[in-house]
Parts: structure tokens; C-alpha cells; sequence
């Protein structure tokens, strides 16, 4: 019996030490956001992030949409719901921010993604990040980016001496599909930036290895169930109330544990260094052979007629035929008859593609290669070279989640994420 009651203890006493651990100071954030674009989960992360606005300070909200039709508007709309359920959250923390302030600090990015150089001119938003970065403080600005990385591109290119003053956690994944010009210039000019890029790790938030009550379709039932005119809105679009949230998990490494040092476990998941992001270079057509590693940056380099076009004018398509349907990008022109179009792959699976122009004499091109489900996979002599500071999903086979390497990272922690928003959403009750 005595055996027992001690076991029991060190369970209990092993539950304490692994529960969250608040971040001691509340940090200044200012997340980049394609809120109302083709993916409603970054409306689900929004609601997530107003009903804990006491947990941060809040310095910017950015619509950085480089795919889709995301916008300030979006941000704004949520801001109004928040309005009408704030009374009630009220009643239960303190410090949570006020709606005229959080309007006051929404502005709207770049809509659609950068062309080859990563950047193109100044916006709203990239103006914000850079007054931020440039406010006198003792802490660091934490830059959340939601989605594209343009804005944040064009603040380094603007002004790289802000580099010093933010640290970034990037969803990236699909979105570094998107962002991949932007992503190109950051790593290539900013390899001593404080960063980190969670490609798969972030999945883990809406696996289903949960327990069925807070798995992503009884969640909603079980304790949001349109509790306040927030809950309302969260089955508002296309996912009806099913909980995915994969932009939430860079709110939760703010939430949780020690944000400096990402190599420790948070509700946000845990990184290692990386020392190098993969870069290949294709200067003829892939074949089924061709292996590139998932996340990688691919430029696929092809010859011409000589034009006059303009570096950052579209110039040449690419036709991606890929599981989830068929995707096209930009290419553009660099001149003296060579042309060039970035490409980031998702997931392990094997491509095709077909490239076409109007330019007259450009002949179609075709191609295939296969993606390996290994990040950031063997080196080359094209990668770029990163700094001390550069962090991403670690690699480990047990840490996978189904096919997401890191995955495990975040999903260990879901449960107890959902357990402590649920406690929120019945304050809207």
C-alpha cells in the first residue's frame, strides 16, 4: 500500500514538473497574419490570440497575405467580436487589450508574394515592424509570422539594423511554398538573424492523436459550442468549427517555458540548430531521379530569348501538379536571356511540372523529381549558410507525427493547451 501512495505521489509530483511553465515577463509581439485568406485557420489563431491578449503586449498586427485574399479588414472584424465579448472576459483576468488600441495598431502588408530579389517597396506594414523593432526597450520584439515573409523582408531590406532588435517564429511550410523569393533573401542576407522555422513541427497542433474529446471535431461541440459572438465566428467558414490552428503554436512558445531558448520543451514545441538551409540549384529539367529534401529551396534556371522585361515582372509560369491539386508560380527574367522560378515542396511526394511562357521562342518545359520527408537532408554547395541562431524542427524519427517530423514536439503538450482555452471559453458562457 505504502508502495502505491508513493507511486502516486511521483506521478503527481512528475504532472507538476512537467505542467506549463509561464513565460516570467510579458513579451512584446507583432504577428504577420494572412488572416482572411484561403485558409481559415489563421481566424481560428486570431480569436486565440485575442482571448490572451493578457498574456502579451501586443505591438502590431500585419496582413501579410503573399497567397490568397488576406487583409487588414479580416483582423478588424475579429477585433469587433472581441469588443462585444471583452465585458465577460473581463470579469476573470486583467490586462487583456483594449479594442481601440488593437485597431490602432493593425495595418495592412504586401498582398502577393515578392518577386525574385525577396523584396519590392515599402508597405504599411513593413513600416510597423520596422518602428517597432526601432522602439527603445529592454526586450527583444518577438515577430510571429503567420504567413508570408515579405513584409518582414522588406523591414530588413529597409532597415538591417533592426535585425539586432527581433527575433522571428515562422510558420512556415506551405507557407514558405509562397514566400520562397522572400525566404531566398532573408537567409541569404540575414544568416545571423535570430530565427526560428517550425516546417512540420507546427502539425502537431491539429493531429488527431488526441484524446476523441479534444480531437479537431469534438472539440468545438464539447466546449466552445458558440459561447460568445468569438465562438460564434470560429464555425463561421469553411471548417464549420473544426479546430485545426497551425499558426497557434507561436503563440504557445510565447505562452510557455523559456522563448530564448528554443532547444528547451514549450507548448510551442522544441527546435534545434541548423547551420545551413538546403538550396538547389536545377539548370536543365529534374528527372523522376532528382531527390530533393521537403522544405528545400529549389530554383529551376532555364535559357531563353533575350528580352526587355523587367527583373520584377512576371514573366514565365510554372504548373506544379502536386497531391493537393494543381498550383502555379512565377518565374522572372535575369536578364541576357535566363530565366528563373523558386519553388518549395511541402511534403514527401513525387512532382511534376510544366513551365510556359508568352514570350515568343520560350519553349515549354517538363519535369518530375521526387521529395524526400527529411529536413534539412544531405548538404550542398548551394545551401545557405546560417548562423548560430537559425533554428527548425528536430529530426528525430521518434518525434515524428505521421509523416511531420517534430510533430510530436507540440502535439505532447495539445491536451493541455486546449484544456487551459476551454477554461476561457466558458467565461463567455
Amino acid at each position: 500500500m505504502k508502495k502505491l501512495i508513493l507511486t502516486i505521489l511521483f506521478c503527481a509530483i512528475s504532472k507538476t514538473v512537467l505542467a506549463q511553465q509561464p513565460v516570467p515577463v510579458k513579451p512584446r509581439v507583432l504577428v504577420s497574419t494572412d488572416i482572411g485568406g484561403t485558409d481559415p485557420d489563421d481566424n481560428q489563431s486570431m480569436i486565440h490570440l485575442l482571448m490572451y491578449t493578457d498574456k502579451f503586449d501586443v505591438e502590431g498586427l500585419v496582413s501579410s497575405p503573399s497567397y490568397g485574399e488576406g487583409n487588414k479588414q479580416e483582423i478588424l472584424r475579429t477585433i469587433d467580436l472581441y469588443e462585444k465579448d471583452l465585458p465577460k472576459l473581463q470579469k476573470h483576468v486583467r490586462g487583456l487589450a483594449s479594442p481601440k488600441y488593437l485597431r490602432s495598431i493593425t495595418k495592412q502588408g504586401r498582398k502577393g508574394p515578392a518577386p525574385y530579389k525577396g523584396f519590392i517597396t515599402p508597405t504599411e506594414g513593413s513600416d510597423w515592424i520596422i518602428k517597432c523593432a526601432l522602439k527603445k526597450s529592454k526586450q527583444t520584439l518577438w515577430i510571429l509570422v503567420w504567413g508570408g515573409l515579405e513584409d518582414l523582408a522588406q523591414a530588413l531590406h529597409d532597415k538591417p539594423e533592426i535585425q539586432k532588435n527581433i527575433k522571428v517564429f515562422w510558420i512556415g511550410g506551405p507557407n514558405k511554398k509562397w514566400s520562397a523569393n522572400s525566404y531566398a533573401y532573408i537567409a541569404e542576407n540575414f544568416p545571423d538573424l535570430w530565427f526560428i522555422e517550425s516546417n512540420s513541427s507546427y502539425y502537431g497542433f491539429f493531429s488527431d492523436n488526441v484524446a476523441e474529446n479534444l480531437n479537431e471535431k469534438n472539440y468545438y461541440k464539447n466546449y466552445i459550442n458558440e459561447a460568445g459572438f468569438l465562438g460564434k465566428d470560429y464555425k463561421n467558414n469553411r471548417y464549420e468549427g473544426r479546430l485545426k490552428m497551425g499558426d497557434t503554436p507561436s503563440l504557445l512558445y510565447m505562452m510557455d517555458g523559456d522563448p530564448n531558448n528554443p532547444m528547451k520543451e514549450s507548448w510551442g514545441g522544441s527546435y534545434v540548430n541548423i547551420h545551413r538551409s538546403p538550396r538547389i540549384i536545377f539548370k536543365r529539367n529534374t528527372t523522376a531521379q532528382d531527390t530533393v529534401p521537403v522544405f528545400s529551396i529549389l530554383e529551376f534556371h532555364f535559357k531563353g530569348p533575350i528580352a526587355d522585361i523587367s527583373g520584377d515582372s512576371p514573366c514565365i509560369t510554372m504548373t506544379v501538379q502536386a497531391e493537393i491539386g494543381e498550383q502555379k508560380w512565377d518565374g522572372f527574367y535575369l536578364g541576357d536571356g535566363n530565366y528563373v522560378v523558386r519553388y518549395c515542396p511541402k511534403r514527401t511526394e513525387t512532382l511534376t511540372y510544366r513551365v510556359t511562357s508568352a514570350i515568343p521562342g520560350f519553349e515549354t518545359q517538363n519535369g518530375t523529381f521526387f521529395v524526400s520527408n527529411f529536413w534539412p537532408g544531405k548538404s550542398n554547395t548551394t545551401d545557405y549558410n546560417l548562423g548560430k541562431d537559425w533554428y527548425s524542427d528536430r529530426p528525430n524519427p521518434e518525434l515524428y507525427d505521421d509523416i511531420w517530423q517534430g510533430g510530436k514536439t507540440v502535439l505532447k503538450w495539445r491536451s493541455d493547451v486546449l484544456l487551459d482555452w476551454a477554461k476561457r471559453w466558458e467565461w463567455l458562457r
